[in-house]
């Protein structure tokens, strides 16, 4: 073992998702993660101090990596109408790449998702008020006619869960998703203008 070796948090979360890639999520073990860093499982106790964290900043870390395209649209400027199609298209396209590329992972991921229920509430209350200072910039721009930007993010995020929430998965493969997604937008679109 190499104890020498510098381990920061985000060096064990790569590893940690490289291991459950291997092994699946039953089982990988905190000292399989210990053994591909060449470390004692100790090392990595001492960043993560259970399992149950070290799974929660796995799930954690692929939430915010899925958010960070959808931060950068929403903190753009320019047209609210096209930030909002933009922000929308890229939420679906990103979550329909990672179960339609590597399923086993996505699955792996969602587990792990449900079992960090905070870290998935702070992602989706992140993903509404990306899109209530969408909302906003588009009532100062005069396009949208939205009274509660908040309220209005939300129900569109309800409203569109059948292309985001891992529920509707299986349907993100059908053939006629982006005529359906091309329509549901044209209407939310229509709905907001002033």
């Amino acid at each position: 073992m190499n104890e020498t070796v510098v381990l920061t948090p985000e060096r064990i979360l790569e590893v940690t998702e490289d291991v459950l890639r291997r092994y699946g999520l039953a089982k990988a073990t905190v000292v399989d993660v210990a053994r591909a860093l060449d470390v004692s499982h100790g090392s990595v106790y001492r960043h993560f101090p259970s399992k149950a964290s070290l799974r929660e900043a796995v799930a954690k870390r692929w939430l915010e990596r899925m958010d960070a395209p959808l931060r950068k649209i929403a903190q753009d400027t320019g047209p609210a109408p096209a930030r909002l199609e933009a922000w929308l298209r890229t939420l679906f396209a990103a979550k329909r790449e990672r179960v339609c590329d590597d399923p086993e992972m996505f699955q792996t991921y969602l587990t792990l998702a449900r079992e960090a229920c905070a870290a998935v509430k702070c992602h989706k209350d992140g993903l509404v008020e990306q899109m209530s200072a969408i909302l906003s910039d588009g009532v100062k721009q005069r396009v949208f006619d939205v009274a509660d930007t908040k309220a209005t993010a939300r129900a569109i995020f309800d409203a569109t869960s059948r292309y985001h929430h891992p529920a509707h998965a299986d349907e993100w493969k059908d053939a006629d998703l982006p005529a359906r997604v091309d329509a549901t937008l044209a209407l939310l679109l229509r709905g907001l203008k002033a």
